[in-house]
């Protein structure tokens, strides 16, 4: 049977020389990085490579990332070691109602703990309000958290505006993004220069899956939220997954390079595009919910009247692979959080489903996939 990933936003096929990569690293360079001797230093020598790496990308230094276990720990350490290390300057805290669960779960936390903080709230596109989160910086905001694109609907939002903003009415304000699903697909490193803190992860780039790595701006000091050996320079102890940041350097490698004429994945776009071309061509209602201008990779769409999950077995029947949604709270019975915060109705929402594309795709799996989802269609009807 024909096989289409589609789901390329909940975790990615990880490349050949990924693989070999880490198997390299548990068969051969199986040293522990901290020890001193020579499969010690084999071990240290990945590490420093892909630290490296990685601070290319983002036109940081290499000393300013922190490994970490994935993209949820990596929100996890940033926001919380900010808010318990500078409590002291102030407790209101400042995120959007459309993140990961990973980010809003952590503020959620804060607040059991008398934080007190602002989810500034979304379009119908999920773009947030420059003027709302103006207003809702006060001196006592210690940090500010907004993704780069949105998981669901890939909504871009504009970081390095937001970033001037922030700086401009409290310059004491710490600023974070989760670009976990922007890293490697659309253009960063001028963003990243008015960030403090920026997570990433390595499935989302063709990547292992349990590696992730935190930007950390020189001279801000983080609450570690693992204590122990005093490894990733006492802010998140614990030996590092040494197979898993092998893998991550082939990853990175297969990167391209954006510029500003070019800031996303021309592949990505191509294919987004044909896909949306076809769709218009199915004699059903469909609602496209994502922004025109948003991330290459992401398109959530709807389909009145069908529930989400039906179509999504039944394409899967076909070989085709899509989800409902973030991943991390696919099996949960309620709605997504994103989508009622949107102002969707639930018609609309039940009958939603996300393709998120990968350069690997190819114009005659989207064409199979578009015939399969015409073909469900009319079983419903």
């Amino acid at each position: 049977m024909k096989e289409v990933y589609l789901d390329n936003s909940a975790t990615t096929r990880p490349l050949p020389e990924v693989v070999e990569a880490m198997v390299a690293s548990l068969t051969d360079n199986y040293g522990n990085p901290s020890s001193l001797h020579n499969k010690g230093l084999e071990a240290e020598k990945i590490l420093k490579e892909a630290r490296r790496k990685i601070a290319d990308k983002l036109a940081v230094l290499p000393e300013e990332i922190i490994f970490t276990s994935g993209g949820t720990e990596s929100n996890n350490l940033a926001i919380k070691g900010i808010a318990y290390n500078f409590q002291n300057r102030g407790r209101h805290l400042i995120t959007t109602e459309v993140e990961h669960p990973s980010v809003l779960e952590s503020f959620l936390a804060l607040e059991e703990e008398g934080f007190e903080v602002t989810y500034l709230k979304a379009d119908r596109h999920g773009q947030i309000s420059l003027a709302q989160l103006e207003e809702s910086i006060t001196p006592e905001t210690i940090l500010v958290s907004i993704m780069h694109v949105n998981n669901e609907l890939g909504t871009i939002y504009p970081l390095a505006e937001i970033g001037k903003l922030i700086k401009e009415k409290n310059p004491n304000t710490f600023f974070h993004a989760d670009c976990i699903q922007s890293f490697g697909k659309i253009l960063l490193h001028p963003a990243s220069k008015q960030l403090d803190l920026l997570s990433i992860s390595g499935h989302k780039i063709h990547g292992p899956k349990g590696i992730g790595a935190l930007y950390k701006k020189k001279g801000i000091e983080l609450k570690a939220q693992l204590t122990g050996g005093g490894q990733e320079n006492n802010y998140r102890c614990g030996t590092e997954n040494v197979p898993g940041i092998a893998g991550l350097i082939p990853a990175l490698d297969a990167l391209p390079a954006y510029t500003e004429e070019k800031p996303f994945d021309q592949e990505m776009d191509r294919l987004k595009k044909h896909f949306l071309k076809g769709l218009k061509k199915i004699k059903r209602k469909v609602i496209i919910n994502s922004p025109e201008d948003g991330s290459p990779q992401i398109l959530n769409i709807s389909f009145p009247g069908i529930k989400g999950e039906v179509l999504i077995h039944s394409l899967a029947a076909e070989g085709i692979y899509v989800s409902t949604g973030s991943a991390c709270h696919s099996k949960s019975r309620e709605k997504s959080h994103v989508l009622r915060s949107i102002g969707l109705n639930p018609d609309v929402i039940d009958g939603t489903i996300r393709i998120s594309f990968s350069p690997y795709n190819t114009i005659e799996e989207l064409d199979y996939t578009l015939a399969c989802i015409e073909k469900q269609l009319k079983t419903f009807f």
